[in-house]
């Protein structure tokens, strides 16, 4: 759960020990804090541990001695995060059922080499069940939200499909796939409806992130 914090906040430095000694292999990590992130709801505190968790949920990201690069693209990931879930927890009715977590969860994991891969994974950097949870169902509910704010106002209009199917889906499967026949409008127009509902929900997602990243108040606390 994110925390509330007091507009004064007291830099500290706290060590955690992996709760699974032997594949930490007695690993220690240093938690401190990163950076708060307030949106007009909120001030939410990132810390260090929450950079490795997300490093952690990535396949194949190095978690051994992560370089700044690795940590401050999880950082800046995060505080978007942290800024969709804000508005997104305004809408209580969009709470993700327990099945549904647990189905996110599911799949998450068959993005790594095998679960005990993902397991150890969470353990290296102390990442718990509960915990995992929570970061999923955060996820689900921000999801669900961009949903509610884009995707049911998005109209795809047959001559934008007709467009497409010109100037891009034919000249591309072309040069993919010489010699083969094209596929015929009406049997590529709901592919082609969808991957342009989907770039527009992308760009309007951030469109709407430059203007909550312009409103938000964003502090550095630790370089990293």
């Amino acid at each position: 759960m994110t925390q509330i914090l007091k507009p004064i906040i007291t830099a500290f430095v706290g060590v955690f020990l992996c709760a699974f000694a032997p594949l930490c292999s007695a690993q220690q990590v240093v938690d401190k804090m990163v950076a708060t992130v307030n949106a007009g709801v909120r001030t939410d505190l990132i810390t260090y541990s929450d950079l490795m968790w997300q490093l952690a949920l990535q396949p194949n990201t190095v978690l051994d001695n992560p370089t700044s690069a690795d940590l401050n693209r999880a950082l800046r990931l995060l505080i978007d995060q942290r800024l969709i879930l804000q508005e997104a927890e305004k809408l209580p009715t969009i709470v993700p059922t327990q099945k549904e977590v647990s189905d996110a969860r599911d799949e998450l994991a068959r993005n790594f080499a095998s679960p005990l891969e993902f397991q150890q994974r969470l353990q290296r950097v102390g990442l718990t069940s509960e915990k995992l949870d929570e970061i999923i169902e955060q996820r689900l509910k921000m999801e669900k939200y961009l949903d509610f704010r884009f995707r049911n106002f998005v109209v795809i209009s047959q001559k934008e499909i007709a467009d497409y199917y010109r100037d891009v889906y034919v000249p591309r499967f072309k040069t993919r796939f010489p010699g083969r026949i094209v596929p015929a409008l009406e049997q590529s127009r709901d592919e082609i409806e969808k991957t342009l509902m989907e770039t527009k929900i992308e760009s309007d997602t951030d469109a709407f992130l430059d203007t909550a990243r312009e409103r938000a108040e964003v502090v550095m606390l630790n370089a990293i």
